[in-house]
């Protein structure tokens, strides 16, 4: 008796349909890749807004207690550390530890700021530079 059927093709694909199937994958990414990288910047930037929007909050909270907004040395870090000259600090004003911005930089925070607002809070965005647009742009509170 034989262990083997004979005549029977092997049943696999040949390269020519690899390439074929590779090729459309290769399309499909081309097309699709720079839309989601596209969304992945704007998530950054809404991120980075919203970090902004709730130490300004914070920062509001801060002042009514304390009378003033944390000076440029005291910094972020006013809002969750009892600064030496704030009586009636009632804090923490923040959960959790200053985070960085999604691109791994510290907020760059100014009291008095620099056009004569009450404060500066500032992420210079994905290339680290002041200015820029799209991604690259600043992200400012006040």
């Amino acid at each position: 008796m034989s262990c083997c059927r004979r005549g029977v093709r092997n049943q696999g694909f040949t390269l020519l349909e690899l390439l074929v199937v590779m090729v459309i994958i290769g399309l499909l990414a081309a097309y699709v890749g720079p839309k989601y990288f596209s969304q992945i910047g704007k998530s950054e930037q809404s991120v980075a807004r919203a970090q902004v929007e709730a130490f300004s909050r914070a920062l509001a909270t801060f002042r009514l207690d304390v009378g003033r907004f944390p000076t440029t040395e005291e910094g972020l870090n006013a809002l969750l550390v009892k600064p030496a000259e704030a009586p009636k600090w009632n804090g923490p004003y923040l959960s959790r530890e200053v985070p960085l911005d999604p691109w791994s930089r510290h907020y760059i925070y100014r009291s008095p700021g620099a056009t004569g607002t009450d404060f500066d809070l500032i992420s210079h965005g994905k290339d680290g530079q002041a200015g820029g647009e799209g991604d690259a742009a600043d992200i400012v509170g006040q």
